[in-house]
């Protein structure tokens, strides 16, 4: 809070775990840096990014990603970047690289890209249906904006920067490579064909339990490398079935959706209810009213005049929807991802406090999923809202 020459609200007057925008800042650091470090590297990295100052016009979070890029760039860490990172923006129909915080609240969209000369690592948007062209010119910005912050990196790393330390070689244990792809391919293809996800899931690990069985006397130690190698095998089954069947693992062709179905009412004693179901994903949405005044939420971060929230999604991801025990203590990371994500996608359509004067908290429990559990929120959330009488 010192950057900002805040004190931090309440009874204590000390920062304590990550925020809000401190964990979406991170997950967006993650997904722009993480695809450049090799997959068979076992070493842990660890990235810290800490906001000293705030000038209240330049977002912290894209000068922390190129801070991460240029700092792993410097290290003698491997990892293939540097990468940059903007936000552009459009403002009275001109699109504007990194504009001021200021500028913002006029702009039509928001999209966050970072990438290096090869393209893209991470893209993140917001948007108020704009085009699909002006979409695409926004992209080609901001990579011609990336490169002259690649090419600055690479002018400081040749200045200051460190050998990169060298990677021992993947480890390679040929007698169980041949063995799998001989004894196990064909298992393993008719596994990612059959069409429910759980007993898909048992065929695949009954197939990895066949070769950690036949290598459990002349190589006892090989797990690790066996469930490896298995979901190597199995990322080349379904890619295989994509690229030359023109299938998905559940039997769809590739512009085929899952069955979708949608009631909403369905709790009698809520403001608005929803329940959406594709496939084997589920999603209940469930719409709450509130005052002005009283029931928003008031936003202590970094901003000097922090606003505060009518429209507030919350997503619940609890282990049973994926058939796992685990404790529950709070959202995690990905679930406050994933509620920012679908709360972005339905405060484009969010009417203005003149239109109506209400708060609105939206909440999203997924009771089972099969992937895609944060577009059945919004699905579920705009049937909700709807029922609630929000004029969406």
């Amino acid at each position: 809070f010192y950057s900002a020459g805040k004190v931090p609200g309440g009874f204590i007057k000390r920062e304590g775990r990550p925020s809000e925008t401190a964990i979406l800042s991170g997950r967006m650091i993650d997904r722009s840096i993480r695809s450049l470090f090799a997959e068979w590297m076992r070493n842990d990295v660890h990235v810290v990014t800490t906001v000293m100052s705030v000038d209240q016009a330049n977002p912290a979070n894209i000068l922390a990603i190129n801070g991460a890029s240029l700092v792993l760039s410097m290290s003698d860490i491997p990892w293939d970047g540097p990468i940059g990172a903007v936000r552009i923006g459009c403002i009275n129909g001109e699109l504007v690289v990194n504009p001021d915080e200021t500028d913002m609240p006029q702009s039509t969209m928001e999209l966050v890209v970072a990438g290096h000369r090869g393209g893209v690592t991470m893209v993140e948007a917001g948007a108020q249906e704009v085009s699909e062209e002006l979409l695409v010119d926004a992209l080609e910005l901001a990579n011609e904006a990336i490169r002259k912050i690649v090419d600055f990196i690479d002018e400081v790393c040749a200045k200051v920067g460190k050998p990169k330390a060298v990677l021992p070689a993947p480890e390679v244990i040929t007698e169980i490579d041949e063995w799998m792809d001989k004894e196990l391919y064909n298992d393993i293809y008719a596994a990612v064909q059959i069409h429910q996800k759980q007993p898909r899931g048992a065929a695949i690990g009954e197939a990895q339990k066949r070769a950690e069985e036949h290598f459990a006397e002349s190589n006892p130690d090989s797990g690790k490398y066996i469930a490896t190698k298995m979901d190597e095998m199995v990322k080349k089954c379904v890619r295989k079935l994509l690229l030359d069947d023109k299938r998905r693992s559940d039997g769809r062709a590739m512009n085929e959706l899952r069955k979708i179905t949608c009631e909403v009412d369905i709790l009698p004693m809520t403001h608005g209810s929803a329940l959406f179901t594709r496939g084997e994903t589920q999603s209940l949405g469930v719409t709450t009213l509130g005052m002005m005044g009283t029931d928003d939420q008031v936003l202590d971060g970094l901003k000097i005049d922090e606003p505060s929230k009518r429209f507030i999604l919350h997503y619940n991801f609890p282990p049973y929807s994926v058939g796992e025990v685990r404790p529950m203590r709070g959202p995690g990371r990905r679930e406050i991802g994933h509620g920012a994500l679908a709360e972005r996608a339905l405060h484009s359509v969010f009417p203005s406090e003149t239109e109506f004067p209400y708060v609105v908290r939206q909440v999203s429990d997924i009771l089972e999923s099969n992937s895609s559990s944060s577009m059945a929120s919004v699905c579920s959330g705009s049937l909700s809202m709807m029922a609630a009488g929000v004029p969406i």
